[in-house]
């Protein structure tokens, strides 16, 4: 328990803990209609994003996060706001709207927000590349 403590004196919120301990969404995806791989050096958070496409609309995501508080956080809560979005929705989502879904991040934590959404643009991406005859 300290360690939560701890960490949540770190600025984070009461959302980002909570989807810090219990993450939505997570691990592989099987068969997937697109996916995104993105990682900071700096830092060292990896994250594979996958999304399921129908009709234009994102059915269902899951993500495998390899990352701090913040990335586990922000990766959860990216696949519960784009679910059912239209991929042109979900082309439009900002990591300061993840940001703010999770009552704000510390600002030296908003990179984690940029990497879950960069992750999605690039499933959408993938997806796209691979219907473009469609």
């Amino acid at each position: 328990m300290n360690e939560l403590r701890t960490v949540s004196k770190m600025g984070y919120s009461e959302k980002v803990m909570e989807q810090f301990k219990n993450p939505q969404n997570m691990g592989k995806m099987e068969d997937p209609d697109g996916v995104g791989t993105v990682g900071n050096p700096v830092c060292g958070d990896m994250l594979k994003f996958y999304i399921k496409v129908k009709d234009g609309k994102i059915v269902d995501a899951k993500v495998e996060t390899f990352g701090c508080v913040a990335a586990i956080a922000t990766s959860s809560m990216t696949t519960q706001m784009v679910i059912g979005m239209t991929l042109e929705e979900a082309k439009e989502l900002s990591r300061q709207q993840v940001a703010e879904a999770l009552d704000g991040l510390p600002p030296h934590k908003m990179h984690c927000s940029n990497l879950a959404a960069d992750a999605l643009h690039k499933a959408i991406e993938d997806y796209e590349s691979q219907h473009s005859n469609d």
